[in-house]
């Protein structure tokens, strides 16, 4: 029998893996980071540049470089998304209108930016201008009657639908990835899942041109959604040239944490409410400095959106507005063909929407007006009422009047398209195209909130002594302002369906940008999150995670069942052993072929079959890798080989070939947990330290062990779901 001592020519050969190899610490599709390794390995590198940085200034230059980089990749996002967002907003605005018509001097103005550069264009007829020219003018030279109404009709819907076929079919060939909102995705992406590609080149290119595509074609969907997922891309991308973010997966979701809120920032103009969204909506891990920087980064983006102006008021959105008064689906037969559905909800969307003015034009321009309050030179038809000729007010302060016949007929046109819209965004979230829900459930909010408004309007002009009005509305005051109905109705169904509570307020409020309305904001959030909760505690974001069977462990669900760890962990009873890894007993093919017959994440290291006294945990990727390696790199290592854990190789054989030491991948400290230990709290443990897997002991000795995958599934169990509907590993 001979020790290691005696192997002198072989000793730096076992010691190889001393050095990392290719792909070590990589992981695997579809599965769980380890957040502790992660975050372990950031302190090893950041020791090693501090300890390295005493050496010469070159190397403490290269510490202040690092240091830095976290901002550089920041001001890159930044400026990328804010860019992105306003090519996007000046496209859609010219596909928008190209639906009805086109721009003789420039075609690629929009029906705005063409009547600014005419001449012939008066106030009264700011929407007419010789230089704009619908379909029915230029085809067959008629603007008025059947014939040039049928025509205009046939080319909205030919361009709708042709939109929506270029994004389908560029989603389904290039960027399957690209359908969708994108945040369930990035929430379960931010949880420590990995999706490879998700967030990929190819998918911020298609998104970003479908996106364009499909808001153009007049579909109930926004842009808002999508645009977190195209700053996430950003984020990614930038991440990816920085070695301090491209090799530690941890790090990489404190970046993309950042790029979701500058991507709220430039979707609605809100930068302190994208940093609010990211921390309370997204994020499942967010220190301190991610804030500052996730602040950082939503600033430079909304100040890139802002200098590009797309909505030329020098706004960072369509619908900012100013009041001057105090106060799903999973599968259907026609989802297995997602181009044919694409094209049959584009064209019933098309057909239906043309004829009502409230559903033809873009959702964006319907929230503007729904939002706006009616001055003395509003010509919109929600503004028709009828005037004291002997008025002397100001412009701004105007009292209520009676309604208009314009008015009644907004208000009939407007209820039709409030349920032409609850409706068509049902069928239309979920579809293989870039899809948003933020604007649609605005725009439902807002049309239910105005038409409530314009009721209580009318209420307190014709009886204003009744007791509800008579201490705050005088008569002849101005007392009630639907715009501002409009604004709380938008925040409460956006609230009910996302869940949103504090970010959703201070997005609103960024939006009006008045102070004085967070009040009744605050009102209609709490109350709308109160009555969708009495449906389900769950937002539409969570509801899709937990469609797609994604492994995420949401902080707010309480789990409250007297189950213990024995309950849960696996092997149980009936069922084969648990595979172990042995630390000094099992040979090269005798680990490859426990690794080709299992398809499990990892295994424990043992100190013996016998005892079963837990040494360690090895994760299946980097065995995989270690072997491969070592048989390129180290002579002598054979199938036969010896492979060991401990700091010594054991006494072998003199003729034995060489042993294949495989310290350097073995985690020494994996996270234990009793078998007697409440599940209340391995479920805690899993939530707040981000683990993949904690194993079972009783006195040192190895019971069992405990994935994300079998807590999520207990849970599903115990709150009488079906536990096989999470897929991933």
């Amino acid at each position: 029998m001979v020790n290691a001592g005696a192997m002198s020519g072989s000793g730096n050969l076992m010691d190889f893996l001393d050095e990392p190899f290719p792909d070590v610490g990589t992981y695997e599709d579809f599965h769980t980071i380890d957040w502790l390794r992660e975050k372990s390995r950031d302190t090893d590198r950041h020791r090693k540049i501090t300890s390295k940085s005493k050496e010469s200034i070159w190397e403490f230059i290269k510490s202040l470089l690092d240091a830095w980089s976290g901002w550089v990749v920041m001001l890159l996002i930044g400026l990328l998304a804010g860019t992105l967002a306003g090519v996007i907003d000046l496209a859609v605005d010219w596909m928008t209108d190209l639906k009805e018509g086109v721009c003789l001097s420039a075609f690629w103005y929009s029906h705005e930016q063409c009547c600014w550069t005419s001449n012939e264009t008066t106030f009264e007829d700011r929407d007419k201008c010789p230089l704009w020219q619908k379909w029915s003018e230029l085809l067959v030279n008629q603007s008025e009657g059947a014939s040039a109404y049928i025509l205009n009709y046939l080319m909205y819907i030919l361009w709708a639908l042709l939109f929506a076929f270029l994004a389908v079919s560029l989603v389904r060939v290039f960027a399957p990835y690209a359908c969708g909102s994108g945040i369930p995705e990035i929430k379960t992406i931010l949880s420590g899942f990995i999706i490879r590609g998700y967030l990929g080149k190819w998918t911020l290119l298609i998104k970003t041109v479908t996106l364009v595509l499909v808001v153009s074609s007049g579909l109930s969907l926004g842009k808002e959604g999508p645009l977190v997922h195209v700053a996430c891309c950003c984020g990614n991308f930038f991440s990816s040239l920085f070695s301090k973010y491209s090799k530690n997966e941890g790090k990489r979701r404190e970046v993309l944490s950042a790029a979701a809120a500058a991507g709220v920032s430039v979707a609605f103009g809100a930068p302190i409410g994208g940093v609010l969204f990211s921390l309370e909506e997204v994020s499942y891990y967010f220190p301190l400095k991610t804030l500052w920087r996730s602040f950082f980064a939503a600033l430079v983006a909304a100040f890139t959106l802002r200098s590009i102006n797309p909505f030329g008021n020098s706004r960072l959105v369509l619908f900012y507005v100013e009041y001057h008064t105090p106060w799903r689906r999973k599968t259907t037969k026609l989802g297995k063909y997602p181009v044919l559905e694409v094209i049959v909800v584009t064209a019933v969307t098309a057909i239906i929407a043309y004829p009502n003015p409230y559903t033809r034009r873009s959702t964006s321009e319907l929230i503007s007006e729904l939002f706006n309050d009616c001055g003395a030179l509003e010509s919109s038809q929600l503004c028709d009422y009828i005037n004291d000729p002997n008025m002397t007010r100001p412009v701004d302060d105007i009292p209520d009047r009676p309604a208009g016949v314009g008015v009644y007929t907004a208000m009939w046109q407007l209820a039709l398209a409030l349920v032409f819209k609850i409706v068509i965004t049902i069928f239309t979230f979920g579809m293989k195209i870039p899809s948003g829900l933020f604007i649609p459930s605005m725009a439902v909010g807002a049309m239910a909130g105005r038409m409530v408004g314009i009721g209580v309007e009318q209420l307190a002009y014709h009886h204003h002594d009744w007791i509800v009005f008579r201490n705050w509305c005088r008569p002849g005051a101005d007392c009630v302002t639907p715009g501002l109905y409009a604004m709380v109705g938008a925040a409460a169904c956006l609230g009910g369906v996302t869940r949103m509570t504090v970010s959703l307020v201070v997005i609103m409020f960024e939006l009006t940008g008045g102070l004085e309305y967070i009040v009744p904001l605050m009102a209609a959030a709490v109350t709308s999150k109160w009555v969708a909760d009495a449906f389900g505690k769950e937002g539409i974001y969570e509801a899709h995670i937990h469609l797609n069977g994604y492994p995420f462990l949401d902080v707010k669900d309480e789990f409250t069942h007297r189950t213990l760890a024995t309950d849960v962990m696996r092997p149980r009873r009936g069922e084969p052993p648990l595979s172990v890894l042995t630390q000094d007993s099992m040979t090269v093919e005798d680990v490859e072929t426990l690794i080709k017959e299992t398809d499990y994440n990892g295994f424990p290291v043992v100190v013996s079959r016998d005892s079963e006294r837990l040494i360690g945990f090895a994760q299946r990727r980097e065995l995989i890798l270690a072997i491969k390696n070592a048989r390129q790199r180290q002579e002598g290592i054979v199938s036969n080989s010896i492979m060991y854990f401990t700091e010594e190789p054991p006494e072998l054989p003199a003729n034995s070939p060489h042993p294949l030491k495989l310290r350097r991948v073995l985690n020494l400290s994996p996270f234990t947990v009793t078998d007697h230990t409440p599940m209340e709290t391995v479920v805690d443990i899993f939530r707040k330290l981000g683990l993949r897997q904690c194993l079972v002991t009783r006195s040192g000795r190895l019971l069992g062990i405990i994935t994300k995958k079998d807590v999520l599934r207990h849970m599903a169990q115990m709150a009488n779901q079906d536990p096989e509907s999470i897929m991933f590993n």
